[in-house]
């Protein structure tokens, strides 16, 4: 048996919740098209690249547009959004977050990143956790959507770990298949029903210990 060396973790969802901005941003561009954004249609954007995101919103609200103004929309509403993460605060971290990933570098482990978002910098940077991270692989570096599992893979390399001694926090399906797909364990972080592939699921990081990693 493998024993676990390495952590890495998606951003949002897992460390932070950026989603509320996304829904904001979104929602102020539909309501500029004419139209409103419901918290049911946002859940269908969850986890989908922001081009999709565009598309679907556009076919919801009855609105035809070329794609060099689609292209101009989806820079508006990525410009909103990286206003509102700019004056994100520490007070953001999710439970247990910070904590648990100091408590995973006083035992020695590796800590990365893995997230699809390009400004994941930006948002470690301004919640004040940039320096417990040893890697940061985010959309600036990777091609390849989850369940793919790049983002997983170029963490473990940059870490200088095999894919078999790294567990990944995850709290998207997609996210749990793509450390599967690179042969990496997987902790859910959310519900049981929905991350029924993981190799463990907690509701949020506050949950999670030494002792329950090293027992994966």
């Amino acid at each position: 048996m493998n024993k676990i060396r390495a952590c890495i973790f998606d951003l949002d969802g897992v460390i932070v919740d950026t989603a509320v901005y996304h829904y904001k941003a979104w929602r102020r561009l539909a309501n500029e098209l004419g139209f409103d954004l419901t918290e049911e249609q946002n859940e269908k954007l969850k986890g989908v690249s922001r081009v999709r995101s565009l598309e679907l919103i556009l076919q919801w609200g009855g609105v035809t547009k070329t794609a060099a103004e689609q292209e101009e929309l989806a820079a508006r509403k990525n410009e909103w959004y990286v206003e509102m993460i700019n004056r994100m605060t520490p007070d953001e971290i999710l439970p247990g977050a910070k904590e648990f990933l100091i408590a995973c570098r006083k035992d020695g482990l590796k800590t990365a990143l893995g997230s699809a978002s390009k400004n994941s910098g930006t948002i470690l940077d301004k919640v004040g956790i940039a320096y417990l991270f040893d890697a940061v692989i985010d959309g600036n570096k990777v091609i390849k959507p989850k369940p793919d599992p790049e983002v997983f893979l170029k963490g473990a390399e940059e870490l200088g770990m095999p894919p078999a001694v790294c567990v990944v926090f995850e709290d998207a399906i997609a996210g749990v298949e793509a450390a599967k797909n690179g042969g990496m364990k997987a902790v859910g972080v959310g519900s049981p029903e929905v991350l029924h592939e993981a190799d463990l699921v907690i509701s949020g990081l506050n949950e999670m210990s030494l002792q329950k990693l090293h027992l994966l």
